[in-house]
């Protein structure tokens, strides 16, 4: 019960710290970038709001777009990381995501 995320409970022993931290790296990274469009597309949610696509000017909704997902949850993950090993891996797949949406900016304008 203590890795699921919306769930909030806090993991007590090293086990459950290590499978909260496992949980969390799995929606980061490439892995979890793909993951995140799967999971909109599969909703039938569009990628993001054509007038403000990085939330600059308006709050994430993620249960209208996919991309917001990673303004409410994904970039914050490695806060959330229980281990030393994790909280740097988070931060290693969340550089990653935040080039993809430097690249995306570039591309969509």
């Amino acid at each position: 019960m203590a890795h699921s995320f919306s769930a909030d409970i806090k993991p007590l022993t090293l086990e459950a710290k290590i499978v909260q931290d496992a949980d969390r790296l799995d929606a980061l990274g490439a892995i979890g970038l793909t993951r995140c469009i799967q999971v909109g597309t599969s909703l039938g949610r569009p990628l993001y709001a054509l007038d403000d696509p990085f939330c600059q000017k308006r709050q994430p909704d993620d249960t209208t777009y996919t991309l917001d997902h990673f303004y409410i949850k994904l970039l914050g993950l490695a806060d959330t990381m229980q281990t030393d090993a994790a909280k740097i891996e988070a931060l290693k797949r969340i550089e990653f995501m935040k080039n993809y949406l430097l690249q995306l900016e570039s591309e969509i304008g």
